[in-house]
């Protein structure tokens, strides 16, 4: 079993409705695998992993990383 404990996270909030979080795989071939919809004020916290290599983002949200604060639009 891998350690995940490793992996990177981010912290979405979502600053307006519908939000979308799309998580793409790693691999040879790219795809989506995962989506989440967020409503204004909702946080969602998400792991990188060995099955996760992106993130998509889409709407106006507050993105919380380890390198710090981004504002998206």
């Amino acid at each position: 079993m891998e350690d995940y404990s490793a992996f990177d996270y981010i912290t979405v909030k979502a600053l307006e409705d519908g939000v979308s979080i799309i998580g793409l795989t790693r691999g040879k071939d790219t795809k989506f695998h995962h989506t989440e919809r967020l409503d204004k004020g909702q946080v969602y916290a998400a792991q990188f992993t060995e099955m996760t290599s992106a993130m998509k983002i889409c709407g106006k949200a507050e993105v919380y990383t380890k390198h710090g604060k981004i504002l998206s639009e």
